[in-house]
Order: C-alpha cells, then sequence, then structure tokens
C-alpha cells in the first residue's frame, strides 16, 4: 500500500492507487489524486465528480457507465455525456479516473463478473447456508421438473439462463408468495433493468426508475414491500432469476 501526502498528511492508497478509506476525500485530496494523473482540475471535471459522489451517497455504490451517462445527460445534456467530451476530462477511461478522483471504488458490474467471483460474494452469506433449513428460501439447490437448480447462499440462481416463469413460480411459493400481475409488473422491471445496464438495481434504485415509468404509486417503498416483504430488491431479484443486487439493498 502507498500513500499520497496532502497538506503534510499522508493518506494511505490502495494498489491500485484509489484512497483505502473512501472517508479521507476532500477536494484538497482529489486535486492531489488527480494531479498524479496529469489531470489538472476544471469545474467541467467537478461535475462530473460531484455527479458521481452524488450518486454514490444516494446508493452506497460507484456508477456504472450507462447510469452515469444518464446522470450526467439529465442534468448536463447530452453533450456533456459524450464519449469524446468525457475522455478529453479523463484521458484514461471516466469510470476509472473518475471514480479514483472522486475517492470511490471502481463501479463493480455484475454482467462482468466470472463465476468464481460470483461464488466468491455469495459465501460471504454463511449464516444461512450454515442451516438451510433456516431460510426461507431455497439454498444449496433445488429439483424442480426433473431439472436440479443451483443457487447462491441467497437464493439466487447460479445459472440465470435456466430461468423461466414456472421456475419463479416455484420459488416463489418457497417464500410463500402467489405471484400476481403486481409482483410480475416489478419482476419485469427488475428483469429489464438488469439487462440493459448490467446490475441488478437496489431497492432505491429500483424506487427511482420505476417512478419514472409506473408513477408514485406503484414505486413507493409501502407498495413494493407489501408486494415482496423480504425486500422488493433481494427478493424480488432472487424470484425473477437474477444476480443478488450489489451495495445498500432494502
Amino acid at each position: 500500500m502507498t500513500s499520497i501526502n496532502v497538506g503534510g498528511v499522508a493518506y494511505d492508497l490502495l494498489p491500485d492507487g484509489r484512497l483505502a478509506n473512501t472517508e479521507d476525500w476532500s477536494e484538497d485530496v482529489a486535486k492531489a489524486l488527480a494531479e498524479a494523473h496529469g489531470i489538472s482540475l476544471t469545474e467541467e471535471h467537478w461535475e462530473i465528480i460531484s455527479l458521481m459522489r452524488d450518486f454514490y451517497q444516494q446508493y452506497n455504490i460507484s456508477p456504472i457507465r450507462k447510469l452515469l451517462m444518464k446522470g450526467i445527460t439529465e442534468k448536463y445534456g447530452a453533450e456533456k455525456a459524450s464519449s469524446d467530451h468525457l475522455s478529453k476530462l479523463f484521458p484514461n477511461n471516466v469510470l476509472v479516473e473518475g471514480t479514483l478522483i472522486a475517492g470511490l471504488p471502481m463501479p463493480l458490474l455484475d454482467a462482468e463478473m466470472d463465476e468464481s467471483e460470483r461464488h466468491s460474494r455469495a459465501r460471504k452469506h454463511v449464516k444461512e447456508a450454515a442451516d438451510p433449513g433456516a431460510a426461507d428460501h431455497f439454498v444449496g439447490s433445488f429439483e424442480f421438473n426433473g431439472t436440479n437448480f443451483k443457487v447462491t447462499d441467497r437464493g439466487n440462481l447460479e445459472d440465470s439462463s435456466l430461468w423461466n416463469e414456472k421456475v419463479a413460480e416455484h420459488m416463489a411459493q418457497k417464500e410463500g408468495l402467489e405471484l400476481t400481475e403486481e409482483h410480475w409488473e416489478v419482476i419485469n422491471y427488475l428483469r429489464k433493468f438488469y439487462f440493459e445496464y448490467g446490475v441488478t438495481p437496489m431497492v432505491r434504485l429500483l424506487m427511482k426508475f420505476m417512478k419514472e415509468q409506473c408513477g408514485p404509486d406503484k414505486s413507493s417503498e409501502k407498495y413494493l414491500y407489501q408486494l415482496f416483504p423480504k425486500g422488493p430488491s433481494r427478493q424480488g431479484s432472487r424470484i425473477g432469476g437474477l444476480p443478488e443486487p450489489q451495495g445498500c439493498i432494502d
């Protein structure tokens, strides 16, 4: 681990040059990190950095590229979200350099994880795995219509390609849910979001983007938790055949 000196104070860095402690970040630290990468911060740099930090503070994860582009377009216009503009600001990739200077973790895209990394994340949830009978969802694996389905310790399918509506209904029954049209609306939206952005949204992201398409009533916390008492994102993604959401989930 290396460090960077700002105003006589040494701040620890990870091997990739990111702050070891995100709470150490300040504008002065950001300037020093930028200078170390040959970047002199302008107002346009700060626009992107501020947007990234706002996203992280709201959702507890760094924005992936598609969500970053969406946020920039909405706040600053399509021109500032263009690849040419962002490449001029951050020549070595806006996600890599931008999040580093913003003092944030590197965005992690579910769709880009290899299988070993998926399984490693799943194994962190050892409590339910140690006592599968205590879980109200499938753990380890389950049989359905002659097929064995392997699931993570959180109950998410290891192979999402095996998912279909009948499998979803079977998984829902295990959790005491009978899927209605309202449940399917949320599940379909979770799946749409995942296949568009490559990540399963945590509940705050789900509520934000459902509000844009479905209105405030069907995107409210009360409504979503009535449908999925174990968490709209956590339980919904499980039944929807998706990977577990990242960050602060439900």
